[in-house]
């Protein structure tokens, strides 16, 4: 890839005031040659020796303590923590509640399947699909003879 032929118009310069804005001068003057490419020089190597090691250890100062507050604010405590309990019990009774909703449907499911069972099992009538406990054969012969 050629970078010398570039097909983008060459920005204008731009100058930075005392306080780092940007202020673009135009118009641009033209280049007689190229830009040439910027090739950054490679860092020097730091020495590092004993002569270059801390002299002292900076360690920063220890927090300020916190005063305490004059008298013991226990009426706000107990306020505190009375609400906590209170928000703790109706979470628990709302979960209760839940869960002895569930119960009770489920129960009431259970007892309808049952007594449909139970009613199904038990009808004498229709069909012949009663339970057969109890019944009674009955053989009835009809003679209808004009003499």
């Amino acid at each position: 890839m050629d970078r010398t032929a570039s097909t983008q118009p060459i920005a204008a310069p731009v100058h930075h005031g005392p306080d780092g804005t940007p202020y673009y001068l135009t118009p641009a003057p033209a280049l007689t040659a190229p830009p040439a490419l910027y090739h950054p020089a490679a860092p020097a190597p730091m020495p590092y020796g004993p002569g270059l090691a801390p002299t002292s250890v900076y360690l920063p100062a220890p927090p300020a303590a916190e005063t305490a507050p004059a008298r013991d604010p226990w009426p706000a405590r107990l306020l505190a923590g009375g609400v906590a309990l209170g928000a703790g019990g109706l979470g628990v009774g709302y979960a209760v509640q839940a869960v002895a909703a569930a119960a009770g449907s489920i129960g009431g499911l259970a007892a309808l399947g049952v007594g449909a069972y139970a009613l199904a099992k038990t009808s004498g009538g229709s069909g012949g699909r009663g339970g057969g406990q109890g019944a009674v054969n009955v053989n009835v012969t009809v003679s209808n003879r004009n003499r």
